[in-house]
């Protein structure tokens, strides 16, 4: 993928942005200036998600008006360029529980993807004992039955496909959110651990030339979807401003509680979720379908920004979509101040992480092989570099811990079976 040039400014994010500032501050920073500054940094990645979603909107809205392959290249471009601003957030997941209950309607994966449109029979099969709705289809469906349940989807708004997001309890029934729209947009991508990314037609979404039926039912949905998304975006971006809910959550738990809140984020997403969920298993079982952005081939992107958020949450300094440096006092000051070799080393784990995750995404951009690819049986350079960001990110959740304990905190970080008990998972 391209990027423009606020992306590559984000890409050249390094610890070092104000370091002798923050040193030389930090005995100065009080834990309540962290959280505060915190929640500004929470609001400004929210809006910049938000507006990214909002031009992902735009090119939806173009698609469905004027199918063709230019307009579906835009729409596709759009989405990509929309999943840095997203995953710069997630960092705040795991303490704060606003943005963890939320979270599953934007960002949920893996998912059945046999539950919004038409499926390759032969690669994915038609039946899954866990799943009944696995091939329900809803864009070829006027009713949807859950158990003794219907839902009528004869008219597909965005009510109706969030009704039936998770629904019967199965967790991959993914009806919405980025990966839903990523689905609409490429289709499935069937060349397994081999090159090559999801091919979806542009005569899919359109009614004159149709291809696979109901293209007026898939440009619904896709709209649906994508106007949902914008509307997930905005709720989040008002839970962040300064009278917001998260704020005063946040706020309610009192220092050492915010304090906990920021490095449970930053230690769950770096290991239980990140070197876990998303690279370990993938790499344990070689299976694509573990992979973050599977349609579209985007996954090394999703991951090295999931750093970069992390990092900006750490130090408090984060770029803006309109190119604007917000600093102000991050956690890694109070660090620095209470234990500065602590958290000389978990500086030091932080840029190796970064680094690490700059390899596996400079070998995708350069076209030589996608992180799907690099997570196959018979490819030890991939497997190779995979591994090496799963150990950097698990030694910058041990550096994390340790600042935890020298700061007198406590908290839980989520764990995974495929790091924690990999025989598990086999």
């Amino acid at each position: 993928m391209r990027r423009p040039p606020i992306l590559a400014l984000l890409a050249t994010t390094v610890l070092t942005l104000s370091a002798a500032w923050s040193i030389a501050r930090g005995a100065e920073v009080s834990p309540s200036s962290v959280t505060s500054h915190y929640g500004d940094v929470a609001l400004a990645m929210y809006s910049d998600a938000h507006g990214a979603a909002v031009d992902l909107q735009k090119a939806v809205d173009a698609l469905i008006a004027k199918p063709s392959d230019e307009t579906l290249a835009a729409a596709r471009k759009a989405w990509k360029d929309s999943r840095p601003w997203y995953q710069q957030t997630e960092g705040l997941r795991f303490g704060n529980a606003i943005v963890d209950d939320w979270e599953g309607r934007v960002n949920a994966w893996p998912l059945d993807e046999g539950l919004i449109d038409y499926v390759d029979g032969k690669s994915y099969g038609d039946i899954s004992d866990e799943n009944p709705l696995y091939t329900a289809n809803v864009i070829a469906a006027s009713s949807i039955r859950i158990g003794n349940d219907t839902i009528n989807v004869a008219t597909i708004t965005p009510e109706a496909i969030k009704s039936l997001h998770e629904a019967g309890e199965v967790e991959a029934n993914v009806a919405i959110g980025y990966h839903a729209i990523e689905f609409l947009l490429w289709g499935q991508d069937l060349n397994g651990t081999g090159p090559g990314a999801g091919v979806r037609p542009a005569s899919d979404f359109d009614t004159a030339n149709c291809t696979n039926g109901h293209c007026d039912r898939r440009a619904a949905y896709l709209k649906a979807a994508t106007d949902l998304l914008v509307a997930d975006l905005e709720e989040m971006v008002g839970n962040w401003k300064a009278d917001g809910a998260a704020r005063k959550e946040l706020a309610a738990k009192g220092d050492e509680g915010g304090l906990a809140t920021i490095l449970t984020g930053l230690g769950s997403l770096s290991y239980g979720e990140l070197a876990g969920e998303r690279m370990k298993l993938g790499l344990i079982l070689h299976d694509p379908e573990e992979e973050h952005d599977c349609f579209s081939d985007n996954t090394h992107n999703s991951h090295y920004y999931d750093e970069t958020g992390m990092i900006a949450l750490y130090t408090g300094t984060y770029k803006t979509r309109d190119g604007e440096e917000i600093t102000g006092p991050g956690i890694r000051e109070l660090a620095a101040a209470k234990s500065p070799e602590k958290a000389a080393a978990l500086d030091k784990a932080f840029e190796e992480a970064r680094a690490r995750l700059q390899a596996i995404k400079d070998k995708a951009d350069s076209g030589e092989m996608a992180y799907d690819e690099m997570i196959g049986p018979d490819n030890p350079e991939g497997n190779r570099l995979v591994q090496a960001a799963i150990d950097a990110l698990v030694a910058q959740t041990r550096a994390i811990e340790a600042v935890v304990a020298d700061l007198g905190l406590t908290i839980k970080v989520e764990g995974s079976d495929s790091l924690d008990n990999p025989s598990a998972v086999q």
